[in-house]
């Protein structure tokens, strides 16, 4: 694999205002990406996994720009983000397919239409081209050429992720943020789409954000898994590694859940159940956020936050207690 990182996140954050005084300034933000640094490699797909609410789709749509970064730099092929022409030309590089596969294809327009968009948008081919193009993306995800004259109702739910993905690849993207594009499909269908879109990454090259709730899928695809809990990343590194030694108690507990295909195994095993809820967001714990939550917790984890720090072969964890 070619080591050379396409996507550089710096110190990213992304806050939302949820509260304000009679003059209107901010007294409450929530937090949803609080200083994330990363970085993925040119060919590769990066799993990005976690609880609901913790932040992996507004880090998503915050690295595309669909959502401003309140503080922070994203660097594309090297080069940093920061005017309305530096997001033009990110667009045809940057796409992404979402999560629900009925809103996010216009119900007015016909299957070829929705492809064509970003084609028209860019004007970079001409009507004729643009007609054989989508007849080639058609069959580049499976499905038929004469579905382009349809209208997305009368498609199941993989068939519309399919389109989806051709209209991703439109522009003949590099990277690609697949946020949780299989949660709203069959198990059955899951597996069809994540193969697709391991053919495809053979195919183009391409180098994949694929964030999702199912562990297993994230193990099937992923070169590398990130961890991510209340904004922040608390465990990345390469999949064998991360799942197979497991150093963050939050990482242990979500890999605990993933179910074993043989009841006696399934029924014996002893999971790891997390204690309490989730904090809220907008006034997390002092120091580790999972703190109030982790069975090895100690009077350190709420003085002094833990760093991310590489504990070996790239392998990083953000606790002071690690090794447990």
């Amino acid at each position: 694999m070619v080591e050379t990182a396409i996507l550089e996140v710096h110190n990213l954050k992304k806050y939302f205002t949820v509260q304000r005084d009679f003059f209107g300034r901010p007294t409450a933000c929530l937090k949803a990406v609080d200083d994330v640094s990363f970085s993925i490699r040119k060919g590769e797909t990066l799993g990005l996994v976690g609880e609901s609410g913790c932040g992996k789709s507004t880090l998503g749509r915050t690295i595309i720009h669909l959502y401003k970064p309140t503080a922070g730099e994203v660097l594309f092929n090297g080069k940093v983000i920061k005017s309305q022409k530096d997001e033009t030309e990110l667009r045809r590089s940057m796409q992404m397919i979402f999560q629900d596969p009925y809103a996010s294809l216009n119900p007015r327009m016909t299957v070829g239409d929705i492809i064509r968009e970003p084609l028209d948008i860019h004007g970079l081919l001409s009507k004729d081209q643009g007609r054989k193009r989508i007849m080639e993306l058609l069959q580049m995800v499976g499905m038929n050429p004469e579905h382009a004259s349809r209208f997305p109702h009368e498609f199941s739910g993989g068939q519309r992720q399919r389109i989806g993905i051709a209209r991703a690849l439109a522009l003949n993207p590099s990277f690609i943020i697949c946020d949780e594009a299989i949660s709203a499909l069959d198990v059955s269908i899951q597996a069809q789409v994540v193969n697709l879109l391991k053919s495809l990454q053979e195919k183009l090259g391409l180098t994949y954000l694929f964030i999702a709730h199912d562990l297993a899928m994230v193990k099937h695809i992923s070169n590398r898994v990130a961890v991510m809990y209340l904004g922040k990343f608390v465990e990345i590194g390469e999949t064998k590694e991360l799942y197979g030694k497991p150093r963050h108690p939050y990482t242990k507990a979500l890999l605990a859940s993933i179910p074993i295909p043989d009841p006696q195994v399934e029924f014996s095993r002893e999971g790891i159940h997390l204690a309490g809820d989730v904090p809220n967001p907008i006034t997390p714990p002092s120091g580790c956020h999972f703190r109030t939550r982790c069975n090895y917790a100690m009077p350190l984890c709420a003085q002094e936050e833990p760093k991310l720090i590489d504990g070996g072969g790239g392998h990083m964890v953000a606790c002071h207690y690690g090794e447990l």
